[in-house]
């Protein structure tokens, strides 16, 4: 014989336990955003000395010998914002994930522009090392040598411009799904825009601060900002 079972009433049931968001990966973006536009702009000032010898090579890498410090500072900084940026890229095409239609090409262009933007950081980042060295020992090696390293150095981490592309996948989900709030979808279009302006000029590093920024308050709407409605039944 088989004991007979009571069917459960669900509203006797307890109320589901609130899902907490994770907010660690919004933040993430926020410090690797706050961290790569005061960092990467404060370590330029390596080749301010120098301006005034572009057409010497000799010249120029003697006034920034003693600069190897920035190098080094430098370095590290875009070992810092690739971390952060890389947990902040995977964690919003998680979020978008959960928010955009099944099939939806937002989360993965929003990830991708992040991405670009990270290979920019390894390349600006890996020169530093054979920057230090080679500074560090100006004398032994041809000017001709360090001075491509140097603008390698000036150059490659302020390549943002991905950052449009993530800027504008944020901005289209929005505004047609409303997977972001709309003051957010609004200020990722305007900044997209921006980005765009820069790419299509002969400026593309200066995308560092509309890029910079827009990771400084998304991160920060993302982790606080956001709705309920616009979180979706799986918080991220």
């Amino acid at each position: 014989m088989q004991p007979l079972s009571t069917p459960v009433d669900p509203a006797d049931l307890p109320p589901p336990a609130a899902v907490r968001p994770r907010r660690a990966w919004a933040l993430a973006g926020t410090l690797g955003g706050l961290v790569g536009l005061v960092g990467i702009f404060a370590t330029a000032t390596l080749t301010a000395p120098a301006e005034e010898f572009r057409g010497d090579n000799a010249a120029y890498v003697a006034a920034v010998a003693d600069g190897t410090g920035h190098v080094w500072a430098h370095q590290a900084v875009c070992a810092v914002v690739v971390v952060c940026l890389a947990v902040f890229g995977a964690g919003l095409h998680r979020y978008l994930g959960a928010q955009e239609p099944a099939g939806s090409l937002v989360p993965a262009l929003a990830a991708t522009g992040v991405g670009l933007v990270l290979v920019g950081l390894v390349v600006g980042g890996g020169i530093s090392t054979e920057l230090f060295f080679s500074l560090g020992a100006a004398e032994e090696y041809d000017p001709d040598v360090i001075a491509p390293q140097l603008t390698l150095f000036a150059t490659m981490a302020w390549l943002w411009g991905g950052i449009g592309l993530t800027a504008g996948a944020v901005a289209v989900g929005g505004l047609r799904h409303g997977s972001v709030s709309r003051w957010l979808a609004v200020f990722s279009l305007v900044t997209a825009l921006l980005v765009a302006a820069t790419q299509l000029t002969p400026v593309q590093y200066i995308a560092l601060v509309p890029g910079g920024i827009w990771v400084i308050v998304a991160g920060l709407a993302l982790a606080f900002g956001q709705p309920a409605a616009a979180r979706g039944p799986r918080t991220v």
